[in-house]
């Protein structure tokens, strides 16, 4: 890495160098309670248009289970709102339990339903990595022994696991490559970053793209989306770097690979608790993530590409797995206004470049209903508000051309 200069190009002093990370790391850094009473705020922000933009959502069938809900219901109530997109996922575990056993019926079930609600479908195929907690659906039978903590795992050693991930998202593609309704193929989740904090492994790129190819192979007529992590704070990036510095961590693997690149844009996050209080991350409104944005915007421009909001945060991001429902309260990670705020932050990236967003999917839904049920409609209000509003003020519903 390239030492800072000053403008006179002599070297920064260890001081001043500590003081370049600390001092953005201070301007981050959020000490507060968790708990934060609830507001009316969410009704009085203004809405961004959206343009050219489709708005929807993603559904993750386990995190309905783990909060407590049906998944079916679940899914039904929120195509009842009038978004235009849904991202879903194909759980490699969950669709193949047994060797040669293949189950599709819960995904059958999620793609026709969105089907007769009119909605276009993103299809997380994985198969290594898909959207939701664990984010990791491997088939124990496909692993002779756990991926190794602190590997790449490269195409080389990893044949096995290779074939058959291809395997299963070529089958797949295969099944629903003639509905109408399926728009785009998603590999992998965040694709070459280490998975969250529980396992330092990382699929290598050469591993990813055999299976771009594969996906390419058995439907060339559909865009290919992959997705990375946006870091809002300068501890995160830097971290995120660390780890990835080899090969580029996600965005950058998708710039490479993809015909549309996903963004994941968490605001706020915790970092651990302090009797009582939480220690957060707070990068709303970054001068180095607004930098990186414009040169991605440019670089899509250069290049044809588009990008889309993979996941615009809209539940709380607390210190545990389950996002916590407390009574009469909200958590300060994802208040009911962030809904709005974060969409508006992510319509305002336009300004960047000239590619309009190609769509903005919200994370959290499942969550908005729990606290419907619960007696706090106000998440489920925001997201409907941002529908009804910036619909009215959109410019342009026609989907983008992705050939």
């Amino acid at each position: 890495m390239r030492i800072p200069t000053t403008s006179a190009s002599r070297p920064l002093s260890p001081a001043c160098s500590r003081a370049g990370v600390a001092l953005p790391l201070i301007s981050e850094l959020r000490v507060r309670r968790p708990l934060r009473p609830l507001t009316d705020r969410w009704q009085h922000l203004p809405v961004e248009p959206r343009r050219a933009a489709l708005l929807g959502i993603s559904f993750r069938p386990l995190q309905a289970q783990a909060l407590g809900l049906d998944a079916r219901a679940t899914l039904e109530a929120l195509l009842a709102h009038p978004f235009q997109l849904v991202r879903l996922g194909a759980y490699w575990n969950r669709m193949e339990p047994e060797p040669g056993r293949f189950r599709p019926d819960d995904l059958d079930w999620q793609v026709e339903a969105a089907e007769r609600a009119g909605r276009r479908i993103i299809l997380c195929l994985g198969a290594v990595k898909t959207f939701g907690y664990p984010e990791f659906f491997v088939p124990a039978h496909h692993l002779a022994r756990p991926l190794r903590e602190g590997t790449l795992v490269a195409p080389a050693a990893h044949r096995p696991l290779l074939a058959a991930a291809i395997a299963f998202a070529t089958r797949v593609v295969e099944r629903y490559r003639d509905r109408e309704a399926v728009v785009a193929w998603q590999v992998e989740h965040e694709a070459v970053d280490p998975l969250g904090m529980e396992h330092s492994w990382r699929l290598a790129a050469g591993f990813v793209e055999d299976e771009v190819l594969a996906v390419r192979r058995a439907d060339p007529s559909r865009p290919v989306m992959m997705n990375g992590f946006l870091p809002a704070s300068l501890p995160v990036r830097l971290h995120q770097w660390w780890r990835t510095r080899d090969q580029g961590d996600s965005l950058a693997v998708a710039q490479r690979l993809a015909d549309i690149v996903g963004i994941d844009h968490y605001p706020r996050h915790a970092l651990v608790g302090l009797a009582g209080r939480t220690a957060y991350l707070n990068g709303a409104g970054s001068l180095r993530r607004r930098r990186r944005l414009e040169r991605l915007f440019a670089w899509a421009d250069a290049h044809g590409r588009r990008l889309m909001v993979s996941e615009g945060q809209a539940e709380p991001w607390e210190t545990v797995t389950t996002p916590p429902n407390p009574s009469g309260r909200a958590m300060y990670s994802c208040l009911p206004e962030h809904v709005i705020s974060n969409y508006n932050e992510c319509m305002r990236w336009a300004r960047y470049g000239a590619p309009p967003l190609y769509a903005y999917l919200f994370w959290g839904a499942e969550y908005w209903l729990l606290r419907d049920r619960t007696g706090d409609p106000r998440y489920l209000q925001a997201f409907t508000r941002v529908l009804s509003e910036s619909e009215a003020l959109r410019t342009d519903d026609r989907a983008p051309d992705l050939a």
